[in-house]
């Protein structure tokens, strides 16, 4: 197939906006509505809090089987779930606009809680429909594009929306412009064609959701894996928590410059990050990508107590957040290979959600409600130190489960 037409055919070429529309609800759930209460004085132990409304996003897999099993009876299998959660997430994200975190956090929140939910919904018929529509020789372009889509949605929620909230529009009307935005998107379910051989629909959720679970939590070590796996990249979840926060409140920045430096920049590095990460693992293996890149995962945290200690400089600013998410993308290019190791291919799917799943516990209720009162306590340069010692436990179970690991990679 030419490749102007891999790109363009009506399989493929829709997925780059559907990509866009799973990536766009992100941000505005989290590092955006963290600014965004920021800017308008909130309290940090609340802010703190807020961390929790992407709870959905951890717990998508417990009500995946029910998308695969129902559809609302509208566009197909998995598109109907598509154009109604996007409508769905246009309506709660344009709401979300109408208030403001000084003068009604909780129902802002709650708003927020059920975009994340809708979102959550989207990415599980999103994933599954992009499955079942592209041919085998279009699944690579396929899969470039929705990735291509979901980036530069990151980019215009966590990115651009600070600017054109702090220069422009203000916080409500942005959220209010990415609402609609969010609804023009679901033309794109619309024109987006069905596969030409729908899967068939299960008959029953019980192998489905035990299965795998038997599988996993037979293996002796499993429970160690388990632990490991919220461990290792805790220092980073910690040192993110508050991350925007702190460069507002903490450094001084203007939301412009977080948005042009720690979002655009931030989110470059990560991915360069881990396009190098995978390119050192073919060399170094499983087990000293690991350790390495967790090392300098955790060393980079003292950017960060850099900035807090030193006067407000944008370029001090620019390579600490640069150097933090180049060595965040090593190590979560390595940590994802550890997940598929861990999944057996019978289950890779089901097994992959829930490690995937269970790898959000330390960010989401560890870190989110822990780091406000730590801050309040130790002032941010201490805090900041103490990061890079968070994540030596889960470095310490790494090297005491070196076995493991080694026969993960042994076994492909």
């Amino acid at each position: 197939m030419a490749l102007s037409h891999l790109y363009t055919n009506r399989r493929v070429a829709p997925l780059l906006f559907l990509g866009f529309a799973s990536g766009l609800p992100l941000a505005l759930t989290s590092g955006t509505l963290q600014a965004w209460a920021t800017v308008e004085g909130v309290p940090l132990q609340e802010i703190g809090f807020l961390t929790l409304v992407g709870t959905a996003y951890t717990l998508k897999f417990l009500w995946a089987p029910l998308v695969d099993r129902y559809a609302p009876p509208l566009l197909g299998r998995r598109r109907s779930w598509m154009f109604m959660t996007q409508l769905l997430l246009a309506l709660a994200i344009m709401g979300m606009g109408l208030l403001s975190p000084s003068t009604a956090l909780l129902p802002l929140a709650l708003l927020a809680v059920a975009v994340a939910f809708f979102s959550a919904t989207q990415d599980i018929a999103f994933d599954a429909y992009r499955s079942d529509v592209l041919r085998t020789e279009e699944r690579g372009a396929g899969a470039a594009l929705s990735v291509m889509g979901y980036r530069l949605a990151m980019l215009v929620s966590a990115g651009l929306a600070f600017i054109v909230a702090d220069k422009w529009l203000g916080w409500g009307n942005t959220y209010i412009v990415l609402g609609a935005l969010m609804g023009l998107l679901s033309i794109a379910t619309l024109l987006a064609p069905e596969p030409d051989a729908p899967a068939a629909v299960p008959r029953t959720l019980a192998r489905a959701v035990t299965e795998p679970l038997r599988e996993f939590f037979q293996r002796p070590e499993a429970w160690v894996l388990l632990l490991l796996i919220v461990l290792y990249k805790l220092g980073d979840a910690f040192a993110g928590a508050l991350s925007t926060t702190f460069l507002i409140r903490g450094a001084g920045f203007t939301a412009t410059e977080v948005g042009s430096v720690n979002k655009v920049l931030g989110l470059a590095a990560t991915i360069i990050g881990a396009l190098a990460g995978g390119a050192l693992m073919a060399r170094m293996g499983l087990y000293r990508s690991l350790m390495l890149f967790g090392l300098l995962q955790a060393v980079s945290n003292l950017g960060y107590w850099l900035i807090a200690i030193s006067p407000k400089s944008i370029w001090l600013m620019a390579m600490a957040i640069g150097v933090e998410n180049l060595c965040g993308g090593l190590g979560t290019a390595a940590f994802v290979a550890l997940l598929m190791g861990l999944c057996d291919r019978r289950f890779s799917a089901t097994q992959f959600a829930l490690l995937s799943a269970l790898s959000a516990v330390g960010r989401t209720y560890l870190a989110g409600p822990l780091t406000p009162p730590l801050v309040e306590s130790l002032g941010w340069p201490t805090f900041f130190m103490l990061t890079v010692f968070i994540a030596l436990p889960g470095l310490a179970l790494l090297r005491w489960r070196r076995a493991d690991i080694e026969r993960l990679d042994r076994e492909g």
